[in-house]
Formats: structure tokens, C-alpha cells, sequence
């Protein structure tokens, strides 16, 4: 199957795992995305792999910043209508909190989107969106 028909199935049965699948971090990491309407939610399952403080524990700032790039990726593959990932051009991460072994949530707002360029912002979560444990914020390509 081929990408263009991946994204048109994931959008038409708002089945996003084949998608999940074709992105080797993601299928990693265990992503699930939940929409309910026109809200997108990104999960990262808790995996005792993504640990990277097990004094803590907390987990590994690379699994939380990949998460978030991750969430910012598919939220465009939802939101727009293009058929062709899209490319980071630069992504910062805030690290507010350290990330607990539980189920993290991330949120996507779209600060800016231009013909080109999509400027997100990300918020990754655990207990309660007023709680964040990193933002994410990103430049990325827009194709086709």
C-alpha cells in the first residue's frame, strides 16, 4: 500500500495505526492518536524502555522529544490535506517536569500555517493539561 493510501484510509476510517506502523520511531514509541472531532489527541503509551532515569524513574528526554516531534507530524497528516509527510525544519523542546512511568498525552495547536511552512506548538502531559511536562515547538515543511 502505498503512503498517498495510507493517509487517505487513515483519514476516511479515522484509523490512524497504519500510519503509526510506516513510521519506525513511532511504531517504536507505541504512539496511538485519538480524534474526537476536531480534536487530536497523541498518546504515548507507558513502556518501561522509555525510561531513561530509573532512580527516578522518569522517562528519557530523547522518548519525550520524539514524541512530541511524532504528535506535531501526524497532527499536520490530520489536519491538512497534503499526501506527503511533512519535514521538520527545527523543533525546540521545554522541558518543564520530569515525565513519570504513565500514559503522556500531547496536544497541537497550529500557531501558524503558511503555503510552505506550519509553525506548531506541542504539549505533551500526563495527569492534567494544566500540568505540562514539555512543549514543543516546531517549524515544519508543507509538500505538495
Amino acid at each position: 500500500m502505498s503512503w498517498a493510501e495510507r493517509i487517505n484510509q487513515a483519514r476516511a476510517n479515522n484509523d490512524w495505526r497504519p500510519l503509526i506502523d510506516a513510521v519506525p520511531f513511532a511504531r517504536f514509541q507505541g504512539l496511538r492518536i485519538d480524534v474526537k472531532g476536531e480534536e487530536f489527541t497523541c498518546i504515548l503509551p507507558f513502556q518501561e524502555k522509555l525510561i531513561g532515569n530509573p532512580i527516578l524513574p522518569a522517562l528519557h528526554g530523547g522518548a519525550t522529544g520524539g514524541f512530541l516531534e511524532c504528535a506535531g507530524i501526524f497532527y499536520l497528516l490530520w489536519h491538512m490535506e497534503s499526501q506527503e509527510l511533512p519535514k521538520t525544519i527545527d523543533f525546540s523542546i521545554d522541558y518543564l517536569r520530569s515525565g513519570r512511568p504513565k500514559d503522556t498525552y500531547a496536544n497541537v495547536v497550529m500557531v501558524k500555517q503558511g503555503q510552505r511552512v506550519a509553525n506548531l506548538r506541542i504539549q505533551a502531559w500526563q495527569e492534567s493539561p494544566d500540568k505540562p511536562i514539555a512543549l514543543g515547538h516546531g517549524n515544519f515543511m508543507l509538500r505538495g
